[in-house]
């Protein structure tokens, strides 16, 4: 067997790579619906709803669990692994970006006092809320449930 045959073979991957797309797609959908704007970008963003990062781990998790077991040491590996991803996107990424919104609006004020600085904008939009990261959970687990 090849290497991308055996890649193309392994549903677990795809399972996640799948809840990644299917997350993504749907903030581009979201977004669509919300401002009326059609914005690529938002297949590659981080941030907003819902966590593709959440759907991605569950998904994850949940064919590793399907494909070794529930009681397997690897699907509690995949489990705990989730589990920082899902803590990190609700906790540190999210306080991450509050921070740059912060900063950003302070740059902006001491720009208009010293034209000389540079006002490149923070990201701010790299976390999620706690329902961001549930819905993003829960994408992931249907997907990875179907495959």
């Amino acid at each position: 067997m090849s290497v991308i045959s055996g890649i193309l073979d392994n549903i677990i991957l795809i399972s996640a790579i799948m809840a990644w797309f299917i997350a993504q797609t749907l903030k581009l959908i979201i977004n669509f619906s919300i401002h009326r704007t059609f914005d690529v970008g938002f297949l590659f963003s981080s941030g907003g709803f819902p966590s593709s990062h959440s759907a991605t781990v569950s998904a994850l998790a949940i064919g590793v669990g399907k494909y070794y077991g529930w009681s397997s040491p690897i699907f509690a590996i995949a489990v705990i692994f989730g589990m920082i991803v899902m803590y990190d996107a609700a906790g540190v990424r999210r306080a991450a970006g509050k921070q740059a919104e912060v900063i950003n609006q302070l740059v902006e004020e001491l720009y208009q006092q010293m034209s000389h600085l540079s006002q490149e904008r923070l990201k701010e939009l790299i976390g999620h809320t706690p329902f961001e990261v549930f819905a993003g959970a829960i994408v992931g687990i249907i997907v990875g449930a179907l495959m």
